[in-house]
């Protein structure tokens, strides 16, 4: 077992990552997500200005071992906090500082792999994974010193991939043997034990919890997740340059026809803190598994819904298919012992 995975042996209610949702993903959510028992994430951009960061995860990490002095039988599950390592993003060093001083259990890199980071994570004993949307990405991101791996497959909300999560699964599991994450409409706990099936360790849970009380998400995002379901979701690099899945009504209202809309250059990606040049900050990202969302309710609450979910699932599980043959199995185990 990787040390990643025996730092949360037993620590868990679920088999779960919390998505760091950027802009939505503020304390009372991660709390909210760790004290249920699974890994709260959240952008190191979310806290502006800059010095709110180190605030925010004092707040968090106080706010966890008061729980844990109530909960000793069930402590809150580890936080995690996404650095986004793009060039252009002017508060990685700084932020990356502070998750060093205050020892960050978990860091989750985007955009880009830098061995740099990883070192000074790993220099207090904390872990990384790294988000991938396919195997070039991934044999660097392991390279380069990730512990493990986010796989970002089609149908994950804000910044996705476009191949199936069975493909993406299987190819890493060819040659990789660590942590996996599995993101890609993971919205119902039979998704997350289908994840599991797949070869992944974790189901990474993001567009579900924007529509929960916890969540910085505006009123009419909240409801439009509710509302709508994985047809009303477009797949475009309009927005950063980096392709990621959007609520096509968000996209209307801005004056953008959803069905007909230009491509971006890449290359005018910014992820800095000059919030001047977000053209498009009313456009609202999430993923195809929305349609499972039918209310606005506490992130506990979704994350119990969701533990129910995945125990059916695998009690259901525990009996064989109807339309199986049996002599199958037993032909096989015959021709086996001769």
């Amino acid at each position: 077992m990787s040390p990643l995975l025996a730092s949360l042996e037993g620590r868990l209610s679920l088999p779960a990552i919390a998505a760091p949702l950027f802009i939505i993903s503020v304390p009372d959510l991660v709390v909210a997500q760790c004290t249920a028992g699974i890994v709260g994430s959240m952008p190191s951009l979310n806290a502006r200005p800059a010095e709110q960061f180190e605030e925010w995860v004092v707040e968090i990490r106080e706010r966890l071992a008061a729980h844990d002095a109530r909960h000793p039988d069930r402590p809150a599950a580890p936080f995690a906090i996404n650095l986004i390592v793009h060039r252009s993003n002017d508060r990685l060093e700084q932020d990356l500082a502070v998750c060093v001083k205050q020892r960050v259990p978990m860091v989750i890199t985007s955009l880009g792999a830098r061995p740099e980071v990883n070192e000074a994570v790993h220099s207090y004993g904390g872990f990384v994974l790294h988000d991938v949307i396919n195997q070039t990405f991934a044999r660097k991101a392991v390279e380069k010193g990730a512990d493990g791996l986010v796989l970002v497959a089609a149908g994950a909300g804000g910044h996705a991939g476009a191949l199936s999560p069975f493909a993406l699964v299987r190819e890493t599991r060819e040659w990789f043997d660590g942590p996996l994450a599995l993101s890609g409409a993971i919205s119902h706990g039979a998704s997350i034990l289908a994840a599991e099936a797949m070869g992944a360790d974790f189901g990474y849970v993001g567009s579900a919890f924007i529509a929960t009380a916890e969540a910085r998400a505006v009123d009419e995002h909240k409801q439009m997740v509710v509302d709508h379901a994985a047809g009303d979701i477009v797949y475009t690099n309009l927005i950063t340059g980096v392709h990621g899945n959007y609520l096509k009504p968000s996209l209307r209202r801005a004056g953008l026809d959803p069905d007909n809309l230009p491509t971006s250059d890449p290359a005018q990606m910014n992820f800095g803190t000059d919030r001047s040049k977000r053209r498009w900050k009313d456009i609202w990202g999430a993923g195809q598994g929305i349609g499972g969302v039918r209310g606005v309710v506490p992130a506990g609450e979704l994350v119990a819904q969701l533990r129910r979910e995945y125990h059916t699932a695998r009690s259901r599980l525990g009996t064989p298919s109807p339309m199986l043959n049996p002599a199958w199995d037993a032909a096989a185990l015959s021709d086996a012992a001769e």
